[in-house]
């Protein structure tokens, strides 16, 4: 009788372990890819609500980090710039020659990393927002 594994039975194995892995990794690294890209959708609208509240009740804005805290994982944050940690958008205040300040959403559209794309895909485009 029998009490270990033969060399065919394990070979086996592993080259179904492989087979399993060869599919499960990249849905797992796109799954998480899709996860950012859908964090980084929600920081944005809340980064321009916040923007926008803290406008209007104190009609200034230094700092972006005086309207809101943000999360130093997806974001690089500068006086009135925000920036992903992938460089591929950007959340910015600006003033123009007039006065008025508005928010600027930029979208990088020349970089080809794989989280670009998804921006690009999820339908992430540039935008402005006016400030009141």
């Amino acid at each position: 009788m029998k009490s270990g594994f033969s060399l065919l039975e394990l070979i086996f194995a592993i080259v179904i372990l492989g087979i399993v892995a060869s599919f499960a990794i990249p849905k797992y690294l796109d799954t998480k890819d899709s996860a950012l890209v859908s964090t980084l959708k929600r920081d944005i609208n809340t980064a321009t609500n916040a923007i926008q509240s803290y406008y209007l009740l104190n009609q200034k804005i230094a700092k972006i980090s005086d309207a809101m805290e943000v999360n130093s994982t997806n974001w690089t944050v500068t006086d009135t710039k925000l920036t992903d940690k992938n460089e591929c958008l950007s959340i910015e205040v600006k003033t123009a020659d007039t006065g008025a300040k508005t928010i600027e959403l930029a979208v990088d559209a020349t970089k080809e990393t794989s989280i670009c794309k998804k921006i690009r895909d999820a339908k992430i485009e540039n935008k402005t927002y006016e400030l009141y």
